[in-house]
């Protein structure tokens, strides 16, 4: 199988937004809305460019990740992180690693451009293949009400979420 991870360019935007709408269409968790969300984020200061990806496989884009900035606030300091939101693959190409090797290819470019840390909510037994923990062991909380074990996050240097304590704060396009 022939995939290929790049980075996102406006030429793409449209049928990332389809492959993002088909990918979430039955999804028991989703407001039907995560298009709508990326299109957003891409116009929002959150937006890291090099962190919008889609796979091609054999030629045809099937996938899309996105990372974007947000900050985890407390009474005395803020912290910059990532938000990993949304990863979506066709669903006819799902099962296959796009979406893992989108996950993967997205945290070695954070790492690259320095960020510290990114935050998921998702499935709880599919991130922590990844490395992610819940967030809670840091005393990172979600600002909605989620289960704790769903709320997650992934130190991206050693150490890096030590000190680090808070409510993540997403930008206001994720409302």
């Amino acid at each position: 199988m022939n995939i290929t991870i790049r980075q996102e360019t406006e030429r793409d935007y449209k049928l990332s937004e389809y492959i993002i709408e088909k990918a979430f269409e039955n999804a028991e968790y989703s407001d039907r809305k995560e298009q709508f969300l990326v299109e957003r984020l891409r116009k929002s200061n959150a937006f890291v460019p090099e962190l919008s990806l889609v796979a091609e496989f054999d030629g045809e884009i099937v996938g899309h990740i996105m990372l974007t900035k947000l900050l985890i606030k407390n009474i005395d300091k803020e912290h910059e992180s990532l938000a990993l939101a949304p990863v979506s693959v066709l669903p006819q190409h799902q099962n296959k690693s796009i979406g893992s090797k989108l996950i993967i290819e997205s945290i070695k470019i954070a790492r690259e451009l320095s960020f510290k840390s990114v935050i998921v909510l998702g499935h709880d037994k599919y991130y922590p293949r990844f490395g992610f923990k819940p967030a809670d062991l840091w005393g990172i909380k979600a600002p909605f009400d989620v289960p704790k074990e769903s709320f997650m996050a992934l130190e991206l240097e050693s150490d890096s979420l030590t000190n680090v304590s808070g409510v993540v704060v997403y930008p206001k396009e994720f409302f």
